[in-house]
């Protein structure tokens, strides 16, 4: 005990002169008061050893206003002692500022990239174009393929609507944003989509609104368009036909925009759905072709409970199948495009209704429809995520 005690009291006893410290970088406050101060100040900070904060150069040190300085520990003793002797006012802002940038600098990837801590960090360059990259894998989902078929666009701008304002309150779609990436093309035909609006007397107009060589009939059908068996039965070379396929795959710009894309997302787009209307129908591929693709037992089963969740939701009767086989041959689909490419679970929903109203559905319709199109995607959304 005695021990102790001697050894406490002799360290208590020892002058601060002869303890010995490494010296940190700092970051210290003057306050120059006088001209002669400002003169000596700026003198004294023109060194590479000091980075000014504020002011940034020497020549705006100013009398009565404060200086911010970075000090390297080389030098910190010194500037310190040559302050004191100059009686300019100072203080210490920061002290070991090497353990601040190191603190600041060490969370760079500790948290998870979407979790809330994530963006309240600092990151480096590396990081922060990490995080730009769409490393998340993602899901397609493209409207307004068909101009006439006005209820393929309404759900696109709903669903953004319902993922902004209300997903908050849907806890299944709060955890599929953690997990994907949702692509969404609320019009592919935008000049298709605009012609009905702009001439009523159209309003059934179904094509786009290009022309090819000299024919007297406007429009390619770009559902005929993207290159999956293109031109094939069940589509037309002849440019008046509502299927007319256009005179080679992708040469309408949109479909051959969209192809691009997605093209150079393949890897990280793990389904590809696309809104049409109308007949309250659940299709996978083939529309090209009789034949069941290879995935054909798992995309059923997928389809059926998707019509099941719209059942759950409206109880509306939406019935599932493979394109070809449940409604007619259709070449040149984007489904079965974006299937051959090698995203297995792609899907086109016929939407409401069976004939009514057909592509005139009235506007009371669109947030059912929506509600219960929400439902279905949800459910294919959550089947990817469990077989990623």
């Amino acid at each position: 005990m005695k021990f102790y005690l001697l050894f406490f009291t002799l360290f208590i006893l020892v002058p601060e002169k002869h303890v010995f410290t490494i010296p940190r970088d700092e970051v210290l406050w003057a306050l120059p008061q006088t001209d002669e101060q400002v003169k000596a100040l700026q003198d004294l900070l023109n060194t590479p050893e000091v980075i000014l904060w504020q002011p940034v150069v020497v020549e705006n040190i100013k009398k009565d206003r404060e200086v911010h300085f970075y000090v390297r520990a080389s030098k910190i003793n010194s500037i310190k002692a040559q302050l004191r002797q100059l009686t300019i006012q100072h203080k210490v802002l920061m002290g070991d500022v090497q353990g601040i940038i190191e603190k600041q600098t060490v969370n760079d990837t500790i948290s998870a990239r979407g979790s809330s801590s994530y963006y309240e960090n600092y990151h480096s360059m590396k990081e922060i174009s990490k995080s730009m990259e769409k490393s998340k894998n993602a899901i397609w989902i493209d409207c307004g393929i068909h101009a006439r078929e006005w209820i393929s666009p309404a759900f696109c701008l709903w669903f953004i609507g319902h993922v902004i304002h209300v997903r908050e309150r849907d806890q299944t779609m709060t955890t599929l944003l953690e997990h994907f990436d949702f692509y969404i093309m609320p019009v592919i035909n935008v000049d298709g989509y605009e012609y009905t609006w702009s001439h009523p007397s159209n309003r059934l107009w179904r094509k786009s609104r290009s022309s090819h060589g000299n024919s007297k009939c406007i429009g390619t059908d770009m559902n005929r368009n993207f290159d999956a068996h293109w031109c094939g039965p069940g589509a037309s070379h002849s440019e008046c036909q509502e299927i007319y396929c256009g005179p080679y795959p992708e040469s309408e710009p949109e479909v051959k925009a969209v192809a691009r894309f997605v093209r150079d997302h393949k890897d990280t787009i793990k389904a590809y759905i696309t809104m049409h209307s109308y007949s309250q129908l659940v299709l996978f591929p083939y529309s090209y072709t009789m034949n069941k693709s290879k995935d054909h037992e798992e995309l059923e089963s997928l389809a059926q409970k998707a019509a099941k969740a719209i059942k759950r939701t409206t109880w509306k009767t939406y019935r599932p199948g493979a394109g070809a086989q449940t409604i007619y041959l259709a070449p040149g689909g984007s489904d079965d495009w974006a299937y051959d490419l090698g995203i297995k679970y792609s899907f086109t929903f016929e939407l409401r209704d069976t004939g009514t109203y057909g592509f005139l559905l009235p506007s009371r319709e669109i947030k059912p429809t929506s509600l219960e199109a929400l439902s279905a995607v949800k459910e294919i959304a959550q089947h990817v995520l469990q077989n990623l």
